[in-house]
């Protein structure tokens, strides 16, 4: 029984690293156990605006700001015909030297980086280490972790407090039971990449496209470094494999074909070979912690990448947890309720986010409706798809509520009882 560390962290993505070195940074021992060897392969390339918070607190901003990832001014959004919007500029809503310039990255060097940022503040990160099991005590409170080693030994590690950070597989919800899906939201994704494909110029280069298709399907477009482009299509699975078709490299390539301006911009290009396929995107927990465990980032809530929240959410849930982590620590109060308030801050972004989600998938929706009528509607449009997401959106609800359906919030990610 190893028990050297006070809070270990299943997984060694954005949530669980950022985690890792909010609470390294504090002085904790904090040990992160990842599967893979990194870097390693992930989608979700697109970072949104408000991802400055997170990135300024782990102290990364001056690190992108010197790395070579692509920046990021704007979204834009075209019809099936081709026709392209006037790009939608975050500096005209916010302060250019903050949130008004993003990036679009490489997850393989990104994650690497918050993982190699992580060590750099103290944390202990062993790659290439497989959870196989929470380990409990007599009461069912979690007090560690079973593990296989690479070279194939096995280990039980114990801890003041396991972490949950391993993304959409979901270790610890789906070991409890907790894991619920969002049915209208059960999409299939199916994309691949790029290389030498037609891209804006200027200011432009960057700007994530969304590319709509048939039945509120969309393509993402996202310009990366290395003349690289991430390319896919989301949409009902019912819609992708019409007409029998099951293979995704058929899916994507009749797709191409339903917008012209993919259909453009890709001609210029090839791609790389391979390609990727998934569903079921949105899913919860029914619980956000429970005696000594905690989930974070898409192990607490993963929802349709349409608007690229993932990164956001995942890096703000990882800060959130760490000062919270750390508090507890210091009063000696782990218990469950004690992240009471944690759990309520990431409900609430994610909810907010999910409602404008719900809007865009409804058929007789359109975010132009909502402004034409209301003004004043289109800042909170903007601020919430651009991740400041923990406000007080009611008023937007309101006026969405005239033109399409949205949903209540979800009684998940709360505390279980102790």
């Amino acid at each position: 029984m190893n028990t050297e560390h006070e809070v270990i962290i299943i997984g060694g993505g954005p949530a669980g690293t950022s985690t890792a070195a909010i609470l390294a940074e504090y002085g904790h021992k904090v040990l992160v156990l990842e599967r893979e060897k990194f870097p390693r392969y992930h989608v979700g390339e697109s970072l949104i605006p408000f991802t400055f918070g997170p990135l300024e607190r782990l102290g990364l901003i001056p690190t992108m700001k010197k790395s070579h990832f692509m920046k990021k001014f704007s979204v834009s959004f075209v019809q099936p015909d081709g026709r392209r919007s006037q790009p939608f500029y975050f500096y005209n809503r916010y302060d250019r030297d903050t949130v008004a310039q993003t990036w679009q990255v490489m997850r393989s060097e990104f994650d690497h980086m918050l993982m190699e940022h992580a060590r750099g503040r103290g944390a202990e990160v062993r790659e290439e280490t497989t959870v196989t099991q929470l380990l409990k005590d007599d009461s069912g409170k979690v007090v560690g972790v079973a593990v296989k080693n690479k070279d194939g030994s096995t280990e039980h590690l114990l801890a003041k407090l396991v972490i949950d950070a391993s993304g959409k597989e979901a270790f610890a919800s789906v070991r409890e039971g907790w894991r619920v899906g969002d049915p209208y939201l059960n999409k299939v994704a199916v994309w691949t990449y790029y290389k030498g494909s037609k891209r804006e110029e200027g200011i432009d280069e960057g700007a994530t496209t969304i590319a709509f298709v048939p039945d509120k399907g969309w393509f993402w477009h996202i310009p990366m470094h290395n003349d690289m482009v991430s390319v896919g299509v989301v949409a009902e699975g019912k819609y992708l494999s019409r007409d029998g078709v099951r293979d995704p490299k058929a899916m994507f390539e009749r797709e191409i074909g339903e917008n012209q301006w993919i259909k453009e911009h890709l001609s210029a290009g090839t791609c790389t070979g391979e390609y990727w396929i998934t569903s079921e995107y949105s899913r919860h927990s029914k619980y956000g912690a429970s005696p000594g465990l905690l989930l974070v980032g898409d192990a607490f809530a993963f929802l349709d990448p349409v608007f690229s929240s993932g990164v956001m959410l995942a890096l703000k849930s990882g800060v959130l947890a760490g000062d919270a982590v750390h508090a507890a620590l210091e009063a000696r109060d782990l218990s469950p309720q004690r992240f009471s308030e944690y759990a309520e801050q990431m409900r609430q972004g994610i909810d907010n986010m999910r409602k404008l989600v719900y809007a865009f998938y409804n058929p007789d929706f359109s975010f132009k409706d909502v402004v034409m009528k209301y003004p004043d509607a289109g800042d909170e449009i903007t601020d919430c798809l651009s991740g400041d997401v923990n406000k007080d959106y009611s008023s937007l609800w309101k006026k969405i509520r005239e033109f399409a359906p949205i949903p209540d919030i979800l009684p998940y990610g709360v505390p279980m009882a102790a």
